[in-house]
């Protein structure tokens, strides 16, 4: 089974990479800061990839062509943060998190998407998470970006399955396994801005989740065994049970309930 991999170089991307090439799969891992590391390691054979830059990706597509032959997978993990108030966000901030985290899993998907039609099939995981299902303080850019995968993946299901492509729509919650440098600050981390005191209070309190939370290579374990599966599942929401119970409580509750329940569990105020 070859799989392409994107934003492979840390985080989930890594280790989601790092448990297909254990389950023995070949995998061609792509990655921004592999500009210098090309070549075969750990979590399969490493290429340059930056899934904002056109050029970047075709040459990732004819070089994974011409090292393995189509990708019977294309997983999407490329994906950045920018922690900061809806209100604070810059044009130039906004464009940024959705050109790597919605943008480049779609312009992935177009470039892989006819080599799976001419094969005859084909899987796609896109990676979205809890937060594609609800949303946080503070990481509404994020939060957008996530959504905007979920409502695409829906479409995407329907349109490829007459062709044999199954598409999986990946909810991680927290994991041990972020990068400081994909994390941004808006301009709402000044002591000056209005949000400052419940913005660091939820800054801290993501902080904490993240650093205590589940283990990175488990959910590689969980896709690399759907993928072996005949057909995937439409989401695979892998997160913490108080996660999937905030998943659920938010499908129950009435909005404003739900949201006086999560500001005040980040610290924040709520009216």
């Amino acid at each position: 089974m070859i799989v392409w991999v994107s934003g492979a170089s840390s985080g989930l991307g890594y280790h989601t990479s790092l448990q297909l090439k254990k389950a023995g799969m070949t995998v061609i891992s792509g990655a921004r800061s592999y500009r210098d590391q090309e070549g075969e390691a750990e979590n399969g054979y490493r290429l340059y990839l930056d899934v904002k830059e056109e050029a970047s990706m075709d040459r990732f597509k004819e070089q994974a062509l011409s090292l393995a032959g189509p990708p019977d997978v294309l997983c999407c993990c490329a994906g950045v943060l920018t922690l900061g108030a809806c209100e604070d966000y810059s044009l130039q901030e906004l464009r940024d998190v959705m050109e790597t985290n919605f943008f480049g899993q779609a312009m992935m998907i177009r470039r892989a998407l006819p080599l799976m039609r001419k094969n005859g099939g084909g899987k796609i995981i896109l990676f979205s998470s809890v937060n594609g299902v609800l949303a946080v303080p503070y990481q509404g850019a994020y939060t957008a970006s996530k959504h905007a995968v979920e409502g695409f993946a829906e479409a995407l299901r329907m349109e490829v399955s007459p062709f044999g492509i199954s598409v999986c729509v990946v909810e991680p919650g927290d994991h041990r396994s972020g990068s400081s440098k994909y994390r941004r600050h808006s301009v709402t981390d000044s002591s000056e801005n209005p949000y400052y005191q419940d913005y660091q209070k939820t800054v801290a309190k993501i902080d904490h989740d993240e650093k205590n939370g589940s283990d990175p290579d488990h959910l590689g374990r969980v896709i690399a065994r759907n993928l072996l599966k005949k057909r995937l599942p439409a989401r695979l929401l892998i997160a913490s049970p108080d996660q999937k119970l905030a998943v659920l409580l938010h499908r129950l509750l009435p909005k404003k309930l739900f949201a006086r329940i999560l500001t005040l569990y980040y610290g924040g105020r709520f009216r």
